[in-house]
Protein backbone atom coordinates (compact mmCIF):
# COMPACT_ATOMS: atom_id res chain seq x y z
CA UNK A 1 0.00 0.00 0.00
CA UNK A 2 1.44 3.34 -0.64
CA UNK A 3 2.12 5.98 1.81
CA UNK A 4 2.39 9.40 1.73
CA UNK A 5 3.06 11.23 4.95
CA UNK A 6 5.51 13.59 6.40
CA UNK A 7 7.40 12.17 8.90
CA UNK A 8 8.78 14.81 11.51
CA UNK A 9 12.40 14.49 12.66
CA UNK A 10 13.58 17.84 14.49
CA UNK A 11 11.52 21.49 14.78
CA UNK A 12 14.21 23.94 16.86
CA UNK A 13 15.83 26.76 14.63
CA UNK A 14 19.55 27.47 15.38
CA UNK A 15 19.72 25.68 19.20
CA UNK A 16 18.02 21.95 19.82
CA UNK A 17 16.55 22.65 23.35
CA UNK A 18 15.52 19.74 25.65
CA UNK A 19 12.41 19.10 24.12
CA UNK A 20 13.20 20.08 19.94
CA UNK A 21 15.75 18.68 18.19
CA UNK A 22 17.74 20.12 15.26
CA UNK A 23 15.67 20.18 12.09
CA UNK A 24 15.22 17.02 9.77
CA UNK A 25 11.85 15.99 7.62
CA UNK A 26 11.41 12.72 6.16
CA UNK A 27 8.56 12.69 3.06
CA UNK A 28 7.10 9.33 2.30
CA UNK A 29 6.17 9.51 -1.12
CA UNK A 30 4.62 6.11 -1.98
CA UNK A 31 7.58 4.17 -2.41
CA UNK A 32 10.63 7.05 -1.90
CA UNK A 33 12.02 8.91 1.07
CA UNK A 34 13.17 12.14 0.99
CA UNK A 35 14.93 14.11 4.03
CA UNK A 36 15.15 17.34 4.23
CA UNK A 37 17.23 19.15 5.72
CA UNK A 38 18.83 17.03 8.00
CA UNK A 39 20.69 19.04 11.34
CA UNK A 40 22.38 17.81 13.87
CA UNK A 41 20.77 14.35 15.75
CA UNK A 42 19.00 13.65 12.89
CA UNK A 43 20.17 9.95 12.82
CA UNK A 44 19.16 9.28 16.33
CA UNK A 45 15.83 10.89 15.62
CA UNK A 46 15.27 8.63 12.28
CA UNK A 47 16.08 5.77 15.05
CA UNK A 48 13.61 7.22 16.84
CA UNK A 49 10.95 7.16 14.51
CA UNK A 50 11.48 3.66 12.79
CA UNK A 51 13.41 5.52 9.71
CA UNK A 52 15.89 3.47 8.03
CA UNK A 53 18.83 4.20 6.00
CA UNK A 54 16.97 1.90 3.25
CA UNK A 55 14.02 3.98 3.31
CA UNK A 56 16.18 7.34 1.68
CA UNK A 57 16.39 7.67 -1.69
CA UNK A 58 17.38 11.84 -1.93
CA UNK A 59 18.12 14.37 0.65
CA UNK A 60 17.74 18.09 -0.20
CA UNK A 61 19.06 20.63 1.88
CA UNK A 62 18.03 24.25 1.93
CA UNK A 63 21.21 25.96 2.73
CA UNK A 64 24.35 25.25 4.35
CA UNK A 65 23.45 26.56 7.78
CA UNK A 66 24.36 24.24 10.71
CA UNK A 67 20.83 24.05 12.27
CA UNK A 68 19.53 22.44 8.47
CA UNK A 69 23.14 20.57 8.23
CA UNK A 70 25.22 18.94 10.69
CA UNK A 71 23.47 16.19 10.54
CA UNK A 72 24.62 15.47 7.30
CA UNK A 73 28.03 13.90 8.03
CA UNK A 74 26.32 10.88 10.18
CA UNK A 75 23.65 10.62 8.07
CA UNK A 76 26.17 9.88 5.07
CA UNK A 77 28.06 7.75 6.80
CA UNK A 78 25.28 5.50 8.11
CA UNK A 79 24.07 5.06 4.75
CA UNK A 80 27.19 3.70 3.64
CA UNK A 81 27.57 1.78 6.57
CA UNK A 82 23.71 -0.18 5.90
CA UNK A 83 24.85 -0.29 2.36
CA UNK A 84 22.03 1.03 1.44
CA UNK A 85 21.71 -1.13 -2.16
CA UNK A 86 20.12 1.99 -4.36
CA UNK A 87 21.68 5.05 -5.46
CA UNK A 88 20.84 8.05 -2.91
CA UNK A 89 20.99 11.79 -4.90
CA UNK A 90 22.24 14.92 -2.58
CA UNK A 91 20.28 18.02 -3.92
CA UNK A 92 21.82 21.72 -2.26
CA UNK A 93 22.84 25.17 -3.14
CA UNK A 94 25.75 24.99 -5.43
CA UNK A 95 27.25 27.94 -3.37
CA UNK A 96 27.75 25.45 -0.75
CA UNK A 97 29.81 22.88 -2.43
CA UNK A 98 32.76 23.62 -0.08
CA UNK A 99 30.39 22.84 2.91
CA UNK A 100 28.67 19.92 1.37
CA UNK A 101 32.02 18.08 0.73
CA UNK A 102 33.61 18.71 3.86
CA UNK A 103 30.29 17.11 6.03
CA UNK A 104 30.43 14.15 3.40
CA UNK A 105 33.97 13.57 4.34
CA UNK A 106 34.13 14.79 7.96
CA UNK A 107 35.80 12.07 9.00
CA UNK A 108 37.57 8.52 7.89
CA UNK A 109 35.08 5.56 6.92
CA UNK A 110 34.16 3.35 3.93
CA UNK A 111 32.08 4.48 0.67
CA UNK A 112 30.18 1.54 -0.08
CA UNK A 113 26.78 3.70 -1.89
CA UNK A 114 26.02 5.54 -4.78
CA UNK A 115 25.75 9.18 -3.43
CA UNK A 116 24.99 11.72 -6.54
CA UNK A 117 25.76 15.11 -5.60
CA UNK A 118 23.14 17.30 -7.66
CA UNK A 119 23.78 20.69 -6.47
CA UNK A 120 21.38 23.94 -6.96
CA UNK A 121 22.32 26.99 -8.93
CA UNK A 122 19.03 28.66 -9.80
CA UNK A 123 15.55 27.84 -10.10
CA UNK A 124 13.73 24.58 -12.38
CA UNK A 125 13.45 21.34 -12.19
CA UNK A 126 15.88 18.93 -10.61
CA UNK A 127 14.36 15.98 -10.93
CA UNK A 128 11.10 14.23 -13.12
CA UNK A 129 10.27 10.62 -11.97
CA UNK A 130 7.12 8.39 -12.93
CA UNK A 131 5.89 9.71 -9.24
CA UNK A 132 6.75 13.43 -9.28
CA UNK A 133 8.56 16.54 -10.44
CA UNK A 134 10.90 17.94 -8.18
CA UNK A 135 11.74 21.90 -8.06
CA UNK A 136 13.18 24.45 -6.43
CA UNK A 137 12.90 27.72 -5.91
CA UNK A 138 15.48 30.82 -4.23
CA UNK A 139 14.44 31.89 -1.07
CA UNK A 140 15.46 35.13 0.37
CA UNK A 141 18.18 34.65 3.55
CA UNK A 142 21.64 35.75 4.39
CA UNK A 143 23.61 32.72 2.89
CA UNK A 144 21.80 31.02 -0.67
CA UNK A 145 18.76 28.85 0.12
CA UNK A 146 16.39 27.20 -2.04
CA UNK A 147 12.97 25.90 -1.23
CA UNK A 148 11.80 22.94 -2.68
CA UNK A 149 8.29 21.39 -4.30
CA UNK A 150 7.18 17.85 -5.49
CA UNK A 151 3.96 18.21 -7.85
CA UNK A 152 3.04 14.25 -8.77
CA UNK A 153 1.69 14.10 -12.56
CA UNK A 154 -2.04 14.98 -13.05
CA UNK A 155 -4.14 11.85 -13.97
CA UNK A 156 -7.59 10.94 -14.90
CA UNK A 157 -10.73 9.88 -12.31
CA UNK A 158 -13.27 7.76 -14.10
CA UNK A 159 -16.89 8.72 -13.67
CA UNK A 160 -18.99 5.49 -12.92
CA UNK A 161 -22.21 7.56 -14.45
CA UNK A 162 -20.73 8.43 -17.64
CA UNK A 163 -19.35 4.83 -18.01
CA UNK A 164 -22.89 3.29 -17.61
CA UNK A 165 -24.06 5.74 -20.20
CA UNK A 166 -22.10 4.49 -22.78
CA UNK A 167 -22.48 1.04 -22.26
CA UNK A 168 -18.51 0.81 -21.05
CA UNK A 169 -17.69 -1.82 -18.32
CA UNK A 170 -15.49 -4.67 -17.07
CA UNK A 171 -12.30 -5.06 -19.26
CA UNK A 172 -13.60 -2.35 -21.37
CA UNK A 173 -12.61 0.58 -19.37
CA UNK A 174 -9.38 -0.52 -18.61
CA UNK A 175 -8.92 -0.31 -22.60
CA UNK A 176 -10.55 3.06 -23.01
CA UNK A 177 -7.88 4.06 -20.73
CA UNK A 178 -5.25 2.28 -22.09
CA UNK A 179 -5.76 3.92 -25.95
CA UNK A 180 -7.71 6.85 -25.12
CA UNK A 181 -11.02 5.88 -26.86
CA UNK A 182 -13.31 2.78 -27.44
CA UNK A 183 -16.01 2.38 -30.11
CA UNK A 184 -15.95 6.11 -30.93
CA UNK A 185 -16.25 7.10 -26.89
CA UNK A 186 -13.10 9.30 -26.17
CA UNK A 187 -12.03 8.95 -22.41
CA UNK A 188 -12.08 12.61 -22.10
CA UNK A 189 -16.19 11.58 -22.33
CA UNK A 190 -16.46 9.40 -19.25
CA UNK A 191 -13.43 11.06 -17.60
CA UNK A 192 -12.18 14.09 -15.64
CA UNK A 193 -8.49 15.19 -14.37
CA UNK A 194 -7.59 14.23 -11.27
CA UNK A 195 -5.29 16.94 -9.83
CA UNK A 196 -1.60 15.78 -9.04
CA UNK A 197 -0.84 15.88 -4.97
CA UNK A 198 1.87 18.89 -4.35
CA UNK A 199 4.12 19.26 -1.89
CA UNK A 200 6.31 22.12 -0.62
CA UNK A 201 9.45 22.37 1.62
CA UNK A 202 10.02 26.37 2.34
CA UNK A 203 12.75 26.78 5.43
CA UNK A 204 14.60 29.86 6.71
CA UNK A 205 13.59 32.95 4.10
CA UNK A 206 11.83 36.37 3.86
CA UNK A 207 8.75 36.65 2.71
CA UNK A 208 10.05 36.58 -1.66
CA UNK A 209 8.53 35.28 -4.93
CA UNK A 210 10.20 32.13 -4.16
CA UNK A 211 7.55 31.30 -1.26
CA UNK A 212 4.54 32.32 -2.88
CA UNK A 213 5.77 29.77 -5.77
CA UNK A 214 6.51 27.11 -4.23
CA UNK A 215 3.51 27.49 -1.89
CA UNK A 216 0.89 27.39 -4.56
CA UNK A 217 -1.94 25.25 -4.95
CA UNK A 218 0.00 23.03 -2.36
CA UNK A 219 -2.01 19.94 -0.37
CA UNK A 220 0.86 19.91 2.30
CA UNK A 221 3.16 22.74 3.05
CA UNK A 222 5.93 22.73 5.60
CA UNK A 223 7.17 26.45 6.64
CA UNK A 224 8.99 28.21 9.08
CA UNK A 225 7.89 30.30 11.29
CA UNK A 226 10.56 30.58 13.19
CA UNK A 227 9.32 34.40 15.03
CA UNK A 228 5.64 35.49 16.26
CA UNK A 229 4.30 38.45 14.97
CA UNK A 230 5.53 41.07 17.39
CA UNK A 231 9.26 40.23 16.16
CA UNK A 232 8.65 40.58 12.41
CA UNK A 233 11.15 43.33 12.35
CA UNK A 234 13.83 40.78 13.89
CA UNK A 235 12.41 38.16 11.62
CA UNK A 236 13.30 40.70 8.30
CA UNK A 237 16.65 41.25 9.93
CA UNK A 238 17.67 37.79 10.08
CA UNK A 239 15.69 36.59 7.21
CA UNK A 240 12.87 34.61 8.81
CA UNK A 241 9.13 34.43 8.89
CA UNK A 242 6.82 34.78 11.47
CA UNK A 243 3.57 32.67 12.11
CA UNK A 244 1.41 35.55 10.95
CA UNK A 245 3.23 36.07 7.58
CA UNK A 246 4.02 31.94 7.35
CA UNK A 247 -0.12 31.72 7.50
CA UNK A 248 -1.13 34.77 5.46
CA UNK A 249 0.93 33.24 2.71
CA UNK A 250 -0.34 29.85 2.91
CA UNK A 251 -4.32 31.98 2.87
CA UNK A 252 -3.36 33.48 -0.39
CA UNK A 253 -2.05 30.46 -2.35
CA UNK A 254 -4.95 28.05 -1.52
CA UNK A 255 -2.61 25.44 0.42
CA UNK A 256 -5.11 22.61 2.13
CA UNK A 257 -2.51 21.82 5.21
CA UNK A 258 -0.21 23.64 6.65
CA UNK A 259 2.40 22.81 9.15
CA UNK A 260 4.88 25.29 10.80
CA UNK A 261 7.91 24.76 12.28
CA UNK A 262 11.81 25.89 13.08
CA UNK A 263 10.49 28.16 16.40
CA UNK A 264 12.77 30.15 18.35
CA UNK A 265 13.47 28.97 21.76
CA UNK A 266 12.58 32.46 22.87
CA UNK A 267 8.87 31.13 22.61
CA UNK A 268 7.54 29.20 25.45
CA UNK A 269 4.04 28.77 24.30
CA UNK A 270 3.94 26.96 20.93
CA UNK A 271 -0.11 27.08 20.71
CA UNK A 272 0.36 30.82 20.26
CA UNK A 273 2.16 29.82 16.82
CA UNK A 274 -1.60 28.17 16.08
CA UNK A 275 -3.46 31.57 17.56
CA UNK A 276 -1.87 33.67 15.51
CA UNK A 277 -2.10 31.51 11.87
CA UNK A 278 -5.57 31.19 12.66
CA UNK A 279 -5.48 35.66 13.00
CA UNK A 280 -3.76 36.12 10.16
CA UNK A 281 -7.20 34.59 8.32
CA UNK A 282 -5.71 30.49 7.19
CA UNK A 283 -8.46 28.36 7.69
CA UNK A 284 -7.56 25.27 6.54
CA UNK A 285 -6.05 22.49 8.22
CA UNK A 286 -3.03 23.27 10.55
CA UNK A 287 -0.58 22.21 12.46
CA UNK A 288 2.12 23.24 14.30
CA UNK A 289 4.85 20.78 14.47
CA UNK A 290 6.86 18.84 16.96
CA UNK A 291 9.51 16.32 17.15
CA UNK A 292 8.19 12.55 15.61
CA UNK A 293 5.10 14.00 14.54
CA UNK A 294 3.74 12.35 11.33
CA UNK A 295 1.29 14.18 8.97
CA UNK A 296 -0.27 12.63 6.24
CA UNK A 297 -0.67 14.35 3.02
CA UNK A 298 -4.20 15.57 2.03
CA UNK A 299 -6.28 12.75 0.45
CA UNK A 300 -6.97 13.68 -3.41
CA UNK A 301 -10.58 16.11 -3.26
Amino acid sequence: MSVRELVVLGTASQVPTRHRNHNGYLLRWDGEGILFDPGEGTQRQMLRAGVAAHDLNRICVTHFHGDHSLGLAGVIQRINLDRVPHEITAHYPRSGQRFFERLRYATAYRETVALTESPVGTDGVLAVTPAYTLDARKLSHPVESYGYRLTEPDGRRMLPERLAAHGIKGPDVGRIQRDGSLNGVPLEEVSEIRRGQRFAFVMDTRLCEGVHALAEGCDLLVVESTFLDEDEALATDHGHLTAGQAARAARDAGVRHLVLTHFSQRYPDPEEFERQARAAGYDGELTVAHDLLRVPVPKRR
